[in-house]
């Protein structure tokens, strides 16, 4: 059992992501040892039968968390925070996980309106994001009842100007915070394919012993980018840096995630055989485990295997870098501890006297003595301050700084101070102006197969939908060190920081207000891609809000699609895809649509069913359903 699995009380083993869509096919699984649901997909007191019956059986289900947004620039947010934990605590679960992302941008640090992705974006690897993320994660950290670990995202945009590669920000983030990290190797291979990143030097550059357990998922190439659809097979690519990752560590969990597309239960379990065999090649646990490449793709793959080829195909033809730099490229030896790591990372200082000798053939090299304390990685950093004047420069790594003793958290290491980030160049920042206007009280929409919930995965919070204007923040209020929550230290936090939010924020809401909202790109981006980036957000926003509210592709028809499409492209979301929902049925009620008459009616009574301040009481909706009745003769 690793040190991680130790300190769980278990190891995860192998499992899978429950969906309502799979629920019976999950259960009838064999070998699922534990499965991970959506948080804002469960209620608690309301939990789905099945998931009751896997934990009567002794499944451990994990709430995984897409919501909170503790990359964006403001603190995360109260409730939801006090939701997770109720659901850690209803689900019995070890630990919770959420991601390295942002969600939502704008608001009162920037004076702009709120603006909500409906996505995971990425957050710039910067010393200022840095401090943000490290802050918001000990808020969360203190807020949760057991421990939380944080995933890596998948990316088709890269931020200019970043300072850190993906392993150096993982790495410190865990150093600074005592976090877990959840891997997804899916997503290594996507940013490997879409921003040319090199999944085994960021596997070399990770403090792997803090690893709660590792993601498995298919994509597809389209448009010349990978997506991670979560809605394919895996492919061989993805495989192979599972195998690269179990080859230096034991993860204590690896999970198969699929959110769509949903294919018989005999690929699922095909699948799970597949990452099985993997990881005992990988081990050496295998007979004929030298076989490599070729051994894995072709072991275990009964169900899938014409599938893998066909994605792995579509790469090739969809991607230049996808058949270059191979995500399953190996190192011979690559290090396991961390101070092997913090030698090799490219900001490590020159060997000098006393001092391991950096490696010149690099990952697969480790130095002669390198340190394997998160005290010694802290001082080979450049900016580390001298070892008389950090306390903890012994200490070791605090893996999983949510551990219970007595009673209250492990204490954290303080954060190394860092230098102050210079202030960038007033700019103006293009927002649409949304109008206030009075919204209708809403009502849950049920979506099939799940208990009453709230917000569905990655519902932040955005402006109104019905204003069109924009309007151009003057330079004076852009300035960061003017921004409203810039001119003092607030009283949790220190100055450094409170300054960093201001920046952050000013830089995701031009980010967002340009994808979501038809604003002039910022500059540095590639605007391709980030065409490539908002298509897929409104494409997403057409899937998800059609979920949530299934009524309105059942009367809209073929029409619902390229009606939700146009009113997408000019109408940033209004908090959350419900509201969404609700915003989109109003915005064809006002233009007279549909034409046909008894449409019309049909989403009007669907509208107001949802929009009041309560639901109809069965009397009406009897009353309702004899008229349409009526109607229709």
């Amino acid at each position: 059992m690793t040190e991680l699995g130790t300190e769980l009380g278990t190891e995860l083993g192998i499992g899978i992501g429950w969906r309502p869509e799979i629920a019976e096919a999950v259960e009838a699984l064999p070998g699922v040892d534990w499965v991970e649901v959506v948080a804002e997909n469960v209620c608690v007191g309301h939990l789905p039968d099945s998931l009751t019956r896997l934990r009567a059986r002794g499944v451990t289900v994990v709430p995984h968390g897409v919501s909170l947004g503790l990359g964006g620039a403001d603190r995360p947010d109260a409730g939801r925070l006090a939701e997770l934990a109720a659901k850690a605590t209803a689900l019995g679960a070890p630990l919770v996980t959420e991601h390295i992302a942002f969600v939502r941008a704008g608001g009162p640090l920037t004076a702009t309106p709120a603006l909500e992705a409906g996505h995971l974006l990425p957050v710039p690897r910067t010393r200022d994001a840095l401090d943000v993320l490290c802050e918001n994660v000990r808020i969360a950290q203190d807020a949760l009842p057991v421990p939380l670990a944080l995933e890596n995202i998948a990316a088709l945009i890269a931020w200019p100007g970043e300072e850190l590669t993906e392993g150096q920000f993982l790495a410190e983030l865990v150093e600074r915070t005592g976090v877990r990290l959840l891997i997804d190797v899916a997503n290594l291979h996507t940013n490997h394919v879409n921003r040319g990143e090199d999944p085994a030097k960021a596997l070399s550059e990770l403090p792997v012993e803090s690893i709660a357990y590792v993601h498995v998922a298919g994509g597809l190439a389209r448009d010349g980018v990978w997506h991670d659809t979560h809605a394919h097979p895996v492919p061989a690519p993805v495989l192979d840096i599972l195998a690269d990752l179990a080859s230096r560590i034991s993860p204590p969990g690896v999970l198969l995630e699929r959110d769509d597309n949903f294919p018989p239960p005999e690929e699922l379990a095909s699948e799970l055989r597949s990452i099985r065999h993997t990881l005992a090649e990988a081990s050496g646990t295998v007979p004929g485990a030298g076989g490599g490449k070729a051994a894995r793709a072709g072991a275990g793959r009964e169900g899938v295997a014409d599938d893998a080829r066909a994605t792995a195909r579509d790469t090739a033809a969809g991607s230049p870098t996808a058949a270059t730099g191979g995500s399953g490229h190996r190192p011979a030896a690559a290090p396991s501890d961390a101070g092997a790591r913090a030698a090799l990372r490219p900001d490590a200082p020159a060997a000098g006297a006393g001092s391991p000798t950096p490696a010149t053939g690099g990952a697969g090299h480790r130095p002669a003595a390198a340190p394997s304390d998160a005290g010694a990685r802290a001082a080979l950093r450049p900016d580390a301050p001298a070892a008389a004047g950090r306390p903890d420069a012994a200490r070791p790594l605090l893996i999983g700084a949510g551990a219970r003793v007595s009673g209250g958290p492990m204490p954290r290491p303080p954060a190394a101070p860092a230098a102050p980030a210079p202030e960038p160049p007033a700019a103006a920042v293009v927002v649409p102006a949304v109008a206030p206007a009075p919204e209708p009280p809403t009502a849950d929409v049920v979506v099939p197969a799940v208990a009453p919930a709230p917000e569905p995965p990655t519902d932040p919070a955005t402006a109104h939908a019905h204003g069109t204007a924009r309007r151009t923040v003057a330079p004076e209020a852009a300035r960061p060190t003017e921004a409203p929550g810039a001119e003092g230290p607030t009283p949790t936090e220190p100055e450094g920081v409170d300054r960093a939010r201001a920046r952050v924020a000013l830089a995701q809401v031009a980010l967002l207000s340009a994808l979501v909202a038809g604003t002039p790109a910022p500059e540095g981006f590639d605007t391709r891609r980030l065409g490539v980036q908002s298509r897929a957000l409104v494409a997403k926003r057409a899937g998800v809000v059609a979920k949530v509210a299934p009524e309105l592709p059942e009367i809209l028809g073929d029409g619902y699609r390229p009606a939700f499409l146009a009113y997408a492209k000019s109408r940033p979301m209004s908090g959350g895809y419900r509201r969404d929902a609700l915003d989109f049925a109003e915005h064809l009620l006002v233009a007279g649509r549909p034409e046909d008459p008894g449409a019309r009616r049909r989403l009007t009574h669907w509208w107001q069913d949802r929009a009041g301040a309560r639901p109809p009481g069965r009397a009406t909706r009897i009353a309702r359903a004899a008229r349409a009745a009526l109607v229709r003769r």
